[in-house]
């Protein structure tokens, strides 16, 4: 679980960085309800751009940051309701959007719920250890930011593969920059460079994604909330909350379902993948190009126990529509079909893997045969800021894209999306998935059979980490009172 015991030195240095620094640290119910932010703070926002690498952005790690580059406020939390001319559905499909993070992707949230805790306990010692993140993009850019904004030193791990817009920008953030072999399919190679890094003797500490349950906690207390308030203010006197879809990847973000479920009994939670590597559809491997969402392995956040559906995208798909939802002939022939030009202008606010994540939720109302009361959700993990040099890569091996091109993809891959590659999750289903936690995260990354099993059998595995955010909070409150610099603007 999470540790909160307090190392009293290497706190009393991490109090004394943060005070030379003017670090301030927000707790997670600030960030989910930014009006409790002070409003001396909200003023030194006014002059501070989106990404800057400034302290008082950690105030910007919310859902409900104004869409502006910069002095941005707070807000409703930023939707994009996909309307039946795209999804070829009658149920209603809403997607939150992570474009408006520091960073431009909500993974830098979920780097936050890995560090803090560390921090505010003296677990991680900012004087002398470095923040190592492994991830195949967003993750490690996230904790790069963080570690920056909070004064310590980092080294952001990816694949050689992935966009050269990841390593342009890390490399005026990230302390270290390591490229492991491969792209998006390659995750073992990250986990294979971090245990090298281990045996270095380096002072580090190692903050995996995909094991850490800080990254399942920020999703669960940050995200599952912001989707909340978004139902709140949308659903109708008649409609219904049906579920959520979400690409696995590390597993933080699909939390937020349990949330969900939690305010939504009947609710559903649909895991997502690529075709191209249908691990937890088919125990399957391969190599596929939806950057963000990882593979060939479940993670160890992954609450499977309480998954309902798995469903695999062909990778083809967000590729095509990618090019279609960015390039001037596609968004002309979308206008044609009756989607309207201010729909169309937010369109690139979703980036490869969110596209994946909207043909998710139009699989499952078709499978689930849903109606125009029927609501589903879904997760704009980042946007196309991350991925310009895709759709030039694109236009150099396919051409000039033409109305023609625009037409044939719309049919195939928005309306022609079907039921297939789907399976609703009885309990062997379940446990079977969770049984494959074992060959990677037992044999090869040195967690226990005791809780392994745990994390199946023990009811409360999971539960005791819902709440405990406000522990945290409570420790982040202390931190901030010893570094003595919220006193000012209070």
């Amino acid at each position: 679980m999470i540790d909160l015991s307090i190392h009293e030195a290497a706190l009393d240095r991490a109090v004394q960085r943060a005070r030379e620094r003017n670090i301030i640290i927000p707790t997670f119910e600030q960030q989910r309800n930014p009006a409790l932010i002070p409003d001396a703070i909200k003023q030194r926002l006014d002059d501070v751009g989106l990404w800057d690498l400034n302290p008082v952005n950690l105030f910007r790690i919310s859902w409900h940051n104004e869409a502006v580059a910069k002095g941005g406020g707070y807000g409703d939390v930023n939707t994009i309701e996909i309307p039946k001319e795209i999804s070829g559905v009658d149920a209603r499909i809403i997607v939150i959007v992570g474009k408006w993070f520091p960073t431009g992707a909500h993974k830098v949230g979920a780097a936050f719920g890995c560090l803090v805790p560390r921090l505010v306990t003296g677990q991680f010692d900012p004087s002398t250890q470095k923040a190592v993140w492994p991830s195949t993009g967003n993750y490690c850019r996230g904790g790069a930011y963080d570690s920056n904004l909070l004064g310590c030193e980092s080294v952001a791990i990816l694949p050689e593969g992935m966009s050269r817009e990841r390593f342009e920008w890390l490399e005026g953030v990230a302390g270290e920059i390591i490229k492991t072999p491969g792209s998006e399919s390659n995750v073992k190679e990250i986990f294979d460079k971090c245990w090298e890094l281990r045996a270095s003797g380096e002072d580090l500490v190692i903050f995996n994604q995909f094991d850490e349950l800080g990254n399942y906690l920020w999703h669960y207390s940050v995200t599952g909330p912001a989707m909340h308030e978004v139902l709140k203010r949308e659903l109708g006197p008649k409609d219904k909350y049906r579920g959520m879809a979400s690409a696995t990847g590390s597993a933080g973000t699909i939390a937020s379902g349990d949330y969900m479920k939690e305010q939504f009994p009947t609710s559903l939670i649909c895991a997502s993948e690529a075709l191209q590597c249908p691990t937890l559809l088919n125990n399957g491997f391969g190599a596929h190009r939806i950057e963000g969402i990882g593979d060939k392995h479940v993670p160890w956040v992954h609450n499977v126990k309480n998954t309902d559906m798995v469903v695999a995208i062909d990778d083809n798909a967000p590729m095509a529509i990618m090019r279609l939802f960015n390039e001037p002939a596609g968004q002309e022939y979308l206008m044609e079909q009756g989607v309207s030009p201010d729909l169309v202008a937010l369109l690139p606010d979703l980036g490869i893997s969110s596209i994946s994540n909207i043909l998710s939720t139009i699989k499952m109302a078709k499978y689930y045969e849903m109606g125009p009361n029927d609501v589903l959700m879904t997760i704009a993990t980042d946007s196309m800021e991350m991925y310009q040099s895709r759709v030039e890569e694109y236009r150099e091996m396919e051409g000039e894209f033409t109305s023609l091109n625009a037409a044939g993809i719309y049919q195939r891959y928005l309306l022609g999306e079907n039921t297939a590659n789907m399976l609703e999750l009885t309990y062997p289903d379940r446990k079977r998935i969770h049984n494959l936690k074992y060959y990677t995260w037992v044999e090869q990354q040195g967690k226990t059979y005791e809780e392994l099993n745990a994390q199946w059998y023990d009811p409360e595995y999971w539960t005791n980490l819902h709440g405990l955010d406000k522990k945290i909070d409570l420790l982040i409150e202390q931190f901030n009172e010893r570094v003595g610099l919220l006193a000012e603007v209070n």
